[in-house]
């Protein structure tokens, strides 16, 4: 089944592609809607962004170089060469107390802080997404926040877009709900414009981002971030889209086959168990893809009885205490790039040519989509928000998906219709079974590659706008 996910989808190769080069602005089009899981008979969860729009412009802006972490201000940071440049503790600048609000346990920790350039978007937008990459040893995390600058020329505060670290034994992972400014509010994992449609309306012109980084007091480790950023898009309201012309090319990617309804039941404090989990499934499909499985002691704590537990795994490793789901795609990019020379971004794409471009290079997409049962044709379901893996296309250019809303493994493999499926995830507004209008995906999308994507990869993850 079918819950909803956080919004939006992960760009995830995009960020360590071509260390040399700086990531120049990039332009892609989509939009998003929060997709977690199986169907849920179409009902729309609290706490979604209302209004989330579709195709427009898309602006992509990552940091992962020894130049682009030399280029912020540091206090207390160091930026990090190597192989896989990285932003680092260096003499921290303070200590701070931190009450963690879902388990009351109260910490100090010391801190350092790293604040990026601004940057102004190509195309000024009515949301924003953060995605980072980042390494957190026992005793560490991260805060990362996102500050906009509006149109007017106005700077609005900064926004906790996510409080993160790989597990839950020292802080719980969390997004922060209740923050705004009456221009934009953040949901989960996304800051959004709370009224794009006014003609003078507020617009996302510009941004920084600043990152937190803490350790226990007087703590060798430190945490790294590989790679922060954010995505900016413009996404117009739309109940269908163009159709995009197929390439006549069939070509169908390796992809692990997990479902997530095998795990119904299983630990339900990580949002209902796996009829919730179509996020994490998803991401564990694609990350086994790229050869990367967690180790045999990170499953341990897993029932022997139960099938996958690296499904299990991946649930708990991107559970968000405050959305009480797995569906957040910024921490779902972030646990992909917990993998050894993994990298994961949230991004939204223009069409199916798109996709197409980026599996002939040999990444596949994880797609958010929200559709009634019988707008897509074999699905068997209805859902607010869903995600999958496009891990193809026939000849005809019907999209061939791991859609983990099935029933066994076996069973995973699916072949949906382009034009259906294009318009259910493309979308940003539709209309549910009991006939309101409601929010869809709008093109978002997870992408996770090598921390140093091949030529060809890097030609594709440009095409589409995401270098």
């Amino acid at each position: 089944m079918t819950a909803p996910t956080p919004r939006r989808a992960l760009l995830a190769l995009a960020l360590a592609a071509a260390a040399a080069a700086a990531v120049p602005a990039g332009s892609a089009s989509a939009a998003g809607t929060r997709g977690e899981g199986g169907p849920q008979g179409e009902a729309e969860r609290a706490g979604d962004a209302p209004g989330e729009a579709a195709a427009g412009a898309v602006d992509n802006r990552f940091w992962y170089s020894y130049a682009h972490w030399l280029a912020g201000t540091h206090h207390g940071t160091a930026a990090l060469a190597g192989a896989r440049p990285g932003l680092v503790i260096d003499t921290p600048a303070g200590r701070t107390e931190y009450t963690d609000p879902h388990t009351a346990k109260k910490g100090t920790w010391e801190y350092a802080v790293w604040t990026s350039p601004v940057h102004r978007c190509a195309v000024p937008g009515t949301e924003a997404i953060a995605s980072w990459n980042a390494h957190t040893p026992a005793g560490t995390w991260i805060q990362v926040e996102l500050r906009a600058t509006y149109g007017s020329g106005a700077v609005g505060p900064w926004y906790v877009m996510g409080r993160w670290a790989s597990g839950d034994g020292d802080v719980r992972r969390t997004s922060v709900d209740g923050q705004t400014d009456g221009s934009t509010t953040v949901w989960t994992d996304t800051l959004a414009v709370d009224a794009p449609a006014k003609a003078d309306g507020v617009r996302i012109a510009g941004w920084q981002l600043r990152l937190t980084l803490h350790r226990k007091p007087g703590a060798a480790p430190s945490p790294t971030v590989w790679l922060a950023g954010a995505m900016v898009s413009d996404v117009p309201d739309r109940f269908t889209v163009p159709a995009s012309a197929p390439s006549g090319k069939a070509r169908e990617l390796k992809v692990p086959r997990y479902s997530q309804e095998v795990h119904k039941g299983h630990y339900p404090q990580y949002d209902n168990g796996g009829e919730a989990w179509c996020s994490p499934t998803s991401s564990q499909m694609t990350i086994e893809y790229w050869g990367r499985k967690p180790a045999a002691g990170d499953l341990a704590w897993v029932d022997s009885r139960y099938p996958d537990p690296q499904v299990c795994h991946a649930a708990r490793s991107t559970y968000d205490s405050a959305y009480k789901g797995c569906g957040n795609w910024s921490f779902n990019a972030a646990y992909a790039a917990t993998y050894t020379d993994l990298a994961g971004v949230v991004t939204r794409l223009r069409s199916l040519a798109d996709v197409e471009a980026l599996i002939g290079s040999g990444i596949p997409v994880i797609t958010s989509l929200s559709f009634r049962a019988e707008e897509l044709t074999g699905a068997g379901y209805g859902t607010a928000g869903h995600l999958m893996t496009v891990v193809g296309f026939t000849a005809a250019g019907d999209v061939v998906a791991n859609d983990p809303n099935s029933p066994d493994n076996t069973a995973v493999r699916r072949v949906y219709r382009r034009r259906e499926w294009e318009n259910a995830w493309l979308r940003t507004k539709r209309t549910n079974s009991a006939g309101k209008v409601a929010s869809g995906s709008g093109g978002v999308c997870y992408l996770y590659a090598p921390a140093r994507p091949s030529a060809v990869q890097i030609a594709a993850l440009r095409a589409v706008g995401v270098l």
